[in-house]
């Protein structure tokens, strides 16, 4: 839930919100939602960390031989620019592989992935969206982004958003035998591998419980 500290701040332009973050201690994870800036659950689940650990490896197996001109990464910065007054972090992105030395935010991001914890349940304060609904719309407002993965952390389910030249598709994938395929990163693996070493999966590694 929002700390005190976020409280008793007043709304930040995103250039104000990057001054305060950058002031905080390093364990802390803050984000931007419509100029407030909220707290994120620190430190995250192992399950969690897990998760974002083997997307990442998969991510980046597919793309060393499909488009080795991108990488997966954990929670970069983001800088959007259709994102105004919202600076998420997402747990997961793809980027450009080549980054100027000195860089420390992402401007494009080709897919962009979330495992939820508990705040990203609660809404914004003043809106209807919760965390995890305005990141996801904001994520897909983005002109370079191609897929939105939301991965739950506590059962078997991923959901997949897409954009295709008519607009964004969506599929919800529940069963670890099931496929989930991403051509346009060069992935194609079982569900199940999303949740490999949790304790969602078999101790002799024969995939996942639903």
């Amino acid at each position: 839930m929002p700390t005190m500290l976020a409280e008793r701040l007043r709304r930040l332009s995103p250039a104000e919100f990057r001054a305060f973050y950058e002031g905080r201690p390093e364990e802390e994870r803050w984000e931007l939602f419509d100029g407030i800036p909220l707290q994120m659950m620190t430190p995250p689940f192992l399950v969690h960390n897990r998760m974002a650990d083997e997307l990442v490896r998969l991510l980046n197996d597919a793309l060393s031989t499909y488009d080795p001109s991108r990488i997966a990464c954990q929670r970069p910065g983001l800088e959007l620019p259709e994102s105004g007054n919202y600076r998420p972090e997402p747990d997961v992105a793809v980027m450009d592989y080549e980054l100027p030395p000195d860089g420390r935010y992402v401007t494009h991001a080709y897919l962009l992935a979330e495992i939820p914890s508990a705040n990203d349940r609660e809404r914004v304060p003043g809106s209807r969206e919760t965390r995890i609904e305005a990141k996801r719309r904001i994520y897909r407002q983005h002109a370079a982004c191609e897929a939105v993965l939301t991965l739950e952390q506590d059962r078997v389910q991923v959901l997949v958003e897409t954009r295709t030249p008519e607009g964004w598709t969506s599929r919800t994938l529940k069963y670890p035998d099931g496929a989930l395929v991403l051509p346009t990163f060069g992935l194609r693996c079982r569900v199940g591998d999303l949740y490999r070493s949790t304790p969602l999966a078999s101790r002799r590694g024969e995939g996942v419980r639903p």
